[in-house]
């Protein structure tokens, strides 16, 4: 049987250095924004892209644009509360508790990090958002769902799609205005820093519980396991 998840074995510094230099570079320009007068030393490169961006609008993009505000935000949420419920029916439980795990600590550094820094966001924005620019919600939440499936599937094609992913949805947030580049940037190291400390826990439970379960559903196991605890009939 060819198995969906596949997660793999990973030293412990492969993930854990990584995490803590993306956590860094996420630090890094929040303090910046924080402590410092006046515009930040990096809000050239902001605003240079930003007029760039503004280069890039036609109806089409507007068009895809809007699906990707709504998939980076609500969309997953939904998805990553989908993949939980999915890995409790498949009998993988801690891969579910590393999955939620990682969106909700994501999600929950991301809000309190916009309520420190209170960064404004670039006028003109072509869709409704909340309060403090950085760092990006959408591109975090959508870093930290597409990590964990990178993850858990266990495969370099997963991992591909998952960078092509964050790069679309930081370049969308941009192209809305609702975003400077380094507050996508902050996002996207945010999270990857976050689900790969996260797998560092988590990974060799889940690899554990993977290599264990036989592929079939809960319920479907329990049905088994009482036919086998009934046994032949007399």
């Amino acid at each position: 049987m060819i198995r969906v998840l596949l997660p793999r074995q990973r030293p412990d510094w492969q993930l854990v250095t990584p995490g803590v230099l993306l956590l860094c570079a996420f630090a890094v320009p929040g303090a910046m924004l924080v402590a410092g007068q006046g515009e930040p030393a990096f809000n050239g490169v902001d605003t240079a892209w930003q007029a760039y961006s503004f280069t890039l609008h036609s109806p089409f993009w507007d068009s895809v644009n809007s699906l990707l505000n709504w998939a980076g935000y609500v969309g997953m949420l939904v998805f990553h509360v989908v993949l939980a419920i999915a890995l409790l029916v498949w009998r993988r439980p801690m891969a579910a508790v590393f999955a939620a795990a990682s969106g909700v600590s994501v999600l929950a550094l991301t809000q309190l990090t916009k309520a420190v820094v209170g960064r404004d966001r670039p006028e003109g924005a072509k869709v409704l958002t909340d309060t403090g620019s950085y760092p990006s919600g959408h591109v975090s939440a959508t870093t930290a769902f597409l990590m964990v499936l990178a993850f858990l599937i266990g495969r370099w094609w997963m991992g591909f799609l998952a960078v092509i992913g964050v790069i679309a949805m930081m370049i969308s947030r941009t192209y809305l205005s609702a975003h400077w580049l380094s507050d996508v940037l902050g996002g996207a190291c945010l999270a990857a820093g976050v689900v790969l400390l996260m797998w560092c826990h988590f990974r060799d439970i889940c690899i554990k519980e993977n290599a264990e379960a036989d592929g079939r559903t809960i319920w479907a196991a329990k049905a088994s396991q009482r036919r086998q605890g009934a046994g032949p009939a007399k």
